[in-house]
């Protein structure tokens, strides 16, 4: 079964692994993680947020174990005024329902989206495929390559915001 995300990479040329679990397995990074048999790390959650002033959505992501660090968010996106986009704002502008948004292939021209900087040093990922059951591993540098994600430190409050390369 090729889904929207595999059509995107397949397109650019870009090596993934389609994988499988079950649907019945309970929602949740660290679910789908065990269920793959890898660590929670590597599970990427794709969330969206949304600046409350101009109604701009970006998407973060973040290992199932991560939490960002609200300082840290807000600077990246550039506004102190944000918060997570309720759930059918998310659909509106993803045209996926919270659980199974994949990381690329959906996001219009100018569509900002973030990457974790700890995440560049795992070995691989796994992202949804925008079906739940469905997931995609990937290099972080072929994930980076596919959402066109912007790496920013969001979960140190002892580092910099940005990459210091």
């Amino acid at each position: 079964m090729k889904l929207q995300a595999h059509l995107h990479l397949d397109k650019h040329n870009i090596p993934y692994e389609a994988r499988s679990f079950p649907p019945e397995t309970e929602k949740g990074a660290a679910n789908v993680a065990k269920a793959l048999g890898f660590p929670e790390r590597q599970a990427v959650k794709t969330l969206i947020f949304q600046v409350v002033d101009t109604g701009e959505c970006v998407l973060v992501m973040l290992g199932g174990d991560q939490n960002a660090v609200s300082g840290n968010l807000k600077k990246a996106i550039g506004s102190r005024n944000i918060q997570m986009a309720p759930p059918e704002r998310v659909k509106e502008v993803t045209g996926y329902v919270i659980g199974s948004i994949p990381a690329f292939g959906w996001q219009p021209e100018g569509f900002r989206t973030f990457l974790e900087a700890s995440l560049v040093d795992e070995p691989i990922l796994g992202t949804g495929a925008g079906q739940w059951g469905e997931e995609i591993m990937i290099t972080p540098e072929n994930l980076i390559k596919a959402s066109n994600a912007i790496v920013v430190n969001l979960t140190d409050r002892e580092k910099p915001v940005a990459r210091e390369d």
